[in-house]
């Protein structure tokens, strides 16, 4: 062979390198900026996500013998569990959130590639199955279906070897998720506990006069380490049944405004109250799924959003019932029955069975709505239609954090905590999501 032909066919090669090269080069510099390809997880919209969002606010409906604070767990491992099915396919900065402890999760390999949505749909399928265990036959059916009905649409919409990959790892995601679940010290929230006795502390409340409600929970692990760290709030006013002291003041308030209450603050009072249904957690989660909804969010904020707005909520909770037990501080309808000489007087909703400090609604909506605001910016007015099928009236707020304010407020109305409680859990809650974002 020549050598005339071999430099030919070298500068030949050379030629083909560099055409490829700049055929992508190309390629690359046409494509609109910030257009997603079909392989970014942020090309798919979240309407996977929005599915079981609202299967989970009815197996949260259904649910029984679980404590009103405690759904938080069902939304966040969920949250979790949808974001780490993806996470292969998100951003340095998004994944570089550090779960408290998780461990488990399947290792992506290389170049293999996904369908993003089918991982989703598994994972969420997954997770409420192993977190609703005790859910109706007809719910069980339900996860079945709906997992199944995504299924079949993806089957026309990618390859079956790119499915079953997908299938597969969104399960595991699952799997592990569930079982760091299980060691978070839920199980232990309500052991049986006795209530310090003295002036100015906790004790059971009519009209059922229960037992203090998982008195434990404030022990259960964060999803997010640190997440409450030096949140907890000061103590609160000291106990005093002189009429001229500030704990006295604080309680006549509750007790003057129940006699005065507006139509409004009642159906604020009401719209916030949660139980019977969907829960405070849950209330929160169809808040966020109506936001995405408004905003057309696509697949990878979706599952951001659930993950870190479910572990605000979360631990803002654990750090709450850390508060409560703590202080064990007396509720209004103690007092103004038996120091304030006012023994028929009740609350506009029934009191709860835990201690007043902090406020659980203030904290955990103050993180939510922090929350909320850190992820989707200052998207404008809102209006909640949570209780529409209750026949409530919707809601309106200028703002997210308007809508934390109004939640943690609603409870003086309903004259079961004091504004200093309120004021304070607001507080919490944003302390906590701080460390969270921190």
């Amino acid at each position: 062979m020549s050598q005339g032909f071999l430099k030919l066919k070298r500068q030949s090669f050379a030629w083909l390198i560099f055409s490829s090269i700049l055929i992508s080069l190309i390629a690359v510099s046409c494509r609109k900026p910030g257009k997603p390809r079909k392989d970014d997880v942020s090309y798919h919209s979240s309407k996977v996500v929005d599915s079981w969002i609202t299967l989970q606010l009815r197996l949260i409906r259904n649910a029984t013998g679980i404590p009103n604070q405690a759904f938080a767990r069902h939304f966040v491992y969920s949250g979790i569990a949808a974001f780490e099915s993806v996470a292969p396919g998100l951003d340095a900065v998004s994944r570089s959130i550090n779960w408290n402890g998780l461990t488990g999760l399947p290792q992506h390999q290389p170049h293999t590639k996904y369908y993003w949505p089918a991982n989703v749909n598994a994972a969420l399928a997954g997770i409420n199955r192993s977190l609703f265990v005790n859910a109706s036959e007809v719910d069980k059916s339900a996860i079945d279906s709906l997992e199944n009905a995504w299924n079949i649409k993806f089957e026309n919409e990618t390859n079956a070897g790119v499915l079953t990959k997908s299938i597969a790892f969104g399960k595991s995601v699952a799997t592990a998720v569930f079982n760091w679940s299980e060691t978070d010290g839920y199980k232990g929230a309500n052991a049986p506990y006795t209530p310090p006795v003295g002036d100015g502390l906790w004790v059971s409340t009519p009209p059922a006069f229960a037992l203090a409600g998982t008195p434990f929970f404030g022990k259960n692990r964060p999803v997010v380490e640190g997440s409450t760290s030096n949140v907890q709030p000061p103590a609160p006013p000291a106990y005093s049944t002189d009429p001229k002291s500030e704990f006295y003041k604080m309680v006549s308030q509750v007790y003057e405004i129940s006699l005065t209450l507006t139509d409004d603050q009642k159906a604020m009072a009401m719209h916030w109250r949660d139980i019977p249904g969907v829960s405070s957690p849950g209330h929160w989660l169809s808040i966020l799924q109506q936001v995405m909804r408004n905003q057309g969010t696509a697949l990878d904020k979706a599952v951001f959003a659930y993950a870190v707005t479910g572990a605000s909520i979360n631990d803002g909770l654990i750090s709450c019932w850390e508060s409560k037990f703590k202080f064990n501080l007396i509720r209004p309808i103690t007092y103004i029955r038996t120091i304030m000489g006012q023994p028929a007087w009740n609350s506009f909703l029934t009191t709860p069975n835990h201690p007043e400090y902090s406020s659980a609604h203030a904290v955990l909506s103050a993180a939510a709505a922090d929350a909320l605001q850190r992820i989707f910016g200052n998207s404008g007015s809102f209006t909640d239609h949570t209780y529409d099928y209750l026949g409530f009236g919707a809601r309106n707020y200028p703002t997210f954090k308007a809508i934390g304010v109004e939640a943690g407020q609603s409870r003086l109305y309903a004259g079961i905590h004091y504004q200093k409680s309120i004021d304070e859990g607001l507080i919490q809650g944003r302390k906590v999501v701080a460390n969270i974002f921190r």
